[in-house]
């Protein structure tokens, strides 16, 4: 059943009388109400009713009958008027939150700026028109001021806050709206209903219902609570503390508000969620006499709350643990960098070591056959050509790491090759360390390099030693791998695919995180001084990554250490290894064509060649050497640096001299070898390399190897016929040079091309002629002036006068003096101009050139 003011709400006609005991709690509802309290009517908003509070705000000033525009000029210019305006001509209600203000107070005081929390909220009549607004809030200033400072720190806090305090205001606009009326109960009951939020008025110590508006109603799911307890009307809530808390503020006094408080209510029990107020009111005795209550569901924004804050909790995992794994791929990131340029620094070192330890070793080797049978000297040059070995097995340790060694991989079974060299490894151990080997079935092949696996394999054997101090366990492990993105997402210097892994694991002592960080460093060791270079793992690490694996250690203290190699997968059928050449090292006859820009190394070369028989020119650079084999001289090899200065590069060289002089073989050399001559490492199909530094019996091994199965040029092409053009007898005349006394023929070259001219000059040095040489045809006729020669030998094109003119103004001039003409037009020349000189085509072969000049 309905209560009497609930009735009023649905009749204009019925009123409280004057005396009636609700009647007053509603007007004292009004007057004690926490904040500020007005009332305006009509559309000029005529003030009709304010409380304290509001009196107080408007500086006691003599308001009630007056437009608020009269009452509180000052406010022109803020938008309180347009609102007032707003709110009553749409009738909808208008909630402002910390709107600034600017105070004028009397006196001439200086202005100052506040803030209220307020609501408009308008007053219909039973036609729905509006007669009025009823305005209650509070003054926030300082409470603004506190939330800016709060805002800067905590911005979900504020929101917060906000909420409350919004949650506090709607309770408080209710009290207010329940004293506003002082004489018109159906204006009051009209207030109440509208009120935003569930309310419900309880009387007595029993907190016995006396009034609820509908959105109570709602929550208690309309159930006839009106007289009845509320221990009566609701015994769900028993145990849920909410009795308590009414006995509290009735004892008390004291308001409690409390902010997204569970709730089981209704039959069946449902949860909700509740911000709410219970706000004490007084009698005359200013004793409680019962409890307003005012609130609002808020269930759904505590589920999304706290989803969101779930969320934010995953979230937050999420990040830290995306965090942490960004830092340790930046860690790897910054290793692999580190350990990039540390690798391009000590090849370049390499590359210049091996330079030096070439001519050291090419020397020493030559001079051993100058020492004849002094013991005590042939002793100190093998001690010397030791150190060269082992300054070159350090450039190779070197090469290895910096990713520059030239890799001769092959498709292979690496368990098989595991157990070609096993008994190598229990030798180099000693019987100490058990050796346990393990290879999965099923094994797929590799594509590697058969002679720097075995030595990465016995790197990791010995390192192993070294921490079991002889004496220990060692497990050697062959199996297939895969590794995927979750593997690379934490190792990016891997590639995800499909692996033949082979792990060497020992039971010593293992390496401590910050030693293992820079394990694979070159020169870095933990060994004694004198007992290790520190260039160990880096080999293996290089010859690895350069095999386009990966290499992982696992270390522990104490626990020993597990370096796994990661070779790819290959497809391929497994390749034969070829047997060894052991038969004893050997020269030739060929000619070679030396290309090297170091003068020294390149002296050298020359000098181990001669000794080897071979017949020998030599370039400063690639410009040199194509200039010299377009000269036409035969060639049988040529032998070029893989690093040159200039243009053309070594492999466009080899490539030149091929459409040259088709047949000839091409042999690189190098103590750095770059992606000119190689793809990562892996030498081009068909280059032949030879490493530096190298001794003799490497260079003679290398060279029948390339060499195998070639004929020599001058044996292959046939040395050409030499016209018989005898020369004519010497007459001296005036203008003409005397006849040549005894001794070494003598030669005049012209040749426009220096690089040409020079290597034509060193052949006929190493005939024995004497020689000189001029770039045209006139300086070659101001030089037969200027001396005596028995040979011009001359190409054909020049610069100026040609070769043939050249001949015919000798051959006038200085009749004695036998004319050769060299040219790619072949006999053709010499057909054209019978009997005027001799020709040699190009290209030539030097005993050819060597006969023409005796003849």
């Amino acid at each position: 059943m309905s209560s009497p003011l609930s009735h009023a709400s649905r009749d204009a006609t019925t009123t409280l009388p004057a005396g009636d005991s609700r009647y007053e709690d509603l007007l004292r509802l009004f007057e004690q109400a926490p904040g500020f309290v007005t009332f305006f009517r009509g559309p000029h908003h005529v003030y009709e009713l304010q409380n304290a509070a509001h009196a107080r705000l408007a500086e006691y000033r003599d308001i009630i009958g007056k437009p608020v525009r009269e009452a509180l000029p000052e406010l022109e210019g803020q938008g309180f008027f347009e609102l007032l305006d707003q709110v009553y001509q749409s009738g909808v209600p208008y909630v402002g939150r910390a709107l600034p203000i600017t105070v004028k107070p009397e006196g001439g005081a200086p202005a100052e700026e506040r803030f209220l929390d307020l609501v408009y909220q308008p007053i219909v009549d039973d036609n729905a028109a509006v007669i009025g607004i009823i305005s209650q809030g509070n003054d926030v200033t300082e409470q603004v001021q506190a939330q800016a400072e709060v805002r800067r720190k905590q911005a979900e806090l504020e929101a917060l806050v906000e909420e409350r305090t919004r949650t506090l205001e709607d309770t408080r606009s209710a009290l207010m709206l329940a004293r506003q009326l002082q004489t018109d109960k159906n204006n009051l009951l009209q207030l109440f209903g509208q009120a935003p939020g569930f309310i419900a008025v309880l009387r007595g110590p029993d907190h016995v219902f006396e009034l609820t508006n509908e959105s109570y109603d709602r929550l208690i799911a309309h159930r006839e609570v009106i007289g009845k307890t509320v221990r009566g009307a609701l015994p769900e809530l028993r145990g849920q503390g909410f009795f308590e808390l009414l006995d509290k503020v009735y004892e008390t006094g004291e308001p409690f508000i409390g902010f997204d408080m569970e709730v089981q209510v209704g039959d069946p029990l449902e949860t909700t969620y509740l911000d709410f107020i219970y706000q004490p009111l007084f009698g005359p005795d200013n004793k409680p006499n019962g409890i307003f209550v005012h609130g609002n569901d808020v269930t759904e924004r505590k589920l999304a709350r706290d989803e969101v804050k779930r969320y934010q909790n995953t979230l937050e995992t999420l990040v830290a643990e995306r965090t942490q794994a960004l830092e340790e791929t930046r860690a790897a990131l910054l290793q692999s960098q580190k350990l990039e340029s540390i690798g391009k620094l000590t090849g370049g070192v390499a590359h210049d070591f091996n330079n030096v330890l070439q001519i050291v070793g090419g020397n020493l080797q030559l001079l051993e056959s100058c020492l004849g049978g002094n013991r005590q000297a042939q002793a100190r040059l093998q001690a010397a050509v030791d150190a060269v070995q082992r300054g070159a097995t350090l450039a190779s340790q070197l090469l290895a790491f910096a990713r520059r060694q030239p890799l001769r991989p092959r498709v292979l079974d690496l368990g098989r090759s595991l157990a070609t060299f096993e008994g190598l490894l229990h030798q180099a151990i000693g019987e100490g360390v058990e050796v346990h080997s393990t290879v999965s079935d099923g094994l797929w092949r590799a594509l590697v390099d058969p002679h720097l696996l075995e030595n990465a394999v016995l790197n990791l054997v010995l390192n192993a030693s070294d921490a079991m101090q002889e004496d220990g366990r060692l497990f050697i492990e062959i199996a297939n791998a895969t590794l995927d993105q979750q593997y690379v997402a934490t190792h990016p210097d891997a590639a995800a695919g499909e692996y033949v892994m082979l792990a060497v694991t020992d039971n010593g002592s293992g390496m401590d995180p910050a030693i293992k960080e820079r394990a694979i460093e070159p020169f870095f060791t933990t060994k004694p001084e004198h007992q290790g270079t520190g260039l160990g793992l880096s080999m293996v690490y290089g010859f690895v990554k350069q095999s386009g694996g990966h290499l992982h250690i696992d270390s522990e203290p104490d626990c020993g250490t597990t370096v796994r190699m990661y070779f790819p997968r290959s497809f391929a059928a497994e390749t034969e290894m070829p047997l060894p050449d052991s038969g004893p090292a050997v020269g030739g006859s060929e000619t070679i064509l030396v290309v090297e820009d170091d003068k020294a190394v390149q002296a050298t070369v020359v000098a181990m060649l001669t000794d080897l028989g071979y017949s020998v020119l030599k370039a400063d650079n690639g410009e040199s050497a194509l200039a010299i084999l377009r000269s036409g001289v035969s060639l049988d090899l040529l032998f070029t640096d893989v690093v040159m200065p200039g243009v053309p590069r070594s492999p466009e060289l080899a490539q030149m001299a091929r459409e040259l002089a088709p047949g000839i073989r091409v042999l690189f050399t190098s103590g750095y070898t770059q992606d000119v001559i190689s793809q990562g490492g892996r030498l081009d199909p068909g280059v032949q390399l030879l490493s530096k530094p190298y001794g003799r019996e490497q260079l003679a091994r290398k060279l029948r190897e390339v060499l195998a199965d070639h004929a020599p040029a001058a044996q292959a092409a046939g040395a050409p016929a030499v016209p018989d053009v005898p020369a004519p007898a010497p007459q001296a005349s005036a203008g003409t040079a005397a006849a040549r006394p005894a001794g070494p023929r003598r030669v005049l070259v012209v040749e426009d091309n220096a690089d040409a001219r020079e290597m034509v000059c060193d052949v006929l040095a190493a005939f024995g002629y004497d020689r000189d040489a001029v770039a045209t045809a006139e300086e070659a006729l101001a030089r037969l002036e200027a001396s005596p020669f028995d040979v011009v030998f001359s190409d054909y094109i020049l610069p100026g006068m040609n070769g043939v003119e050249l001949a015919r103004e000798t051959r006038r001039r200085f009749p004695h003096v036998k004319v050769v003409l060299t040219s790619g037009y072949g006999e053709s020349l010499a057909d054209a101009h019978p009997g005027q000189f001799t020709v040699l085509p190009k290209p030539y072969e030097l005993d050819a050139l060597q006969a023409l000049l005796d003849a």
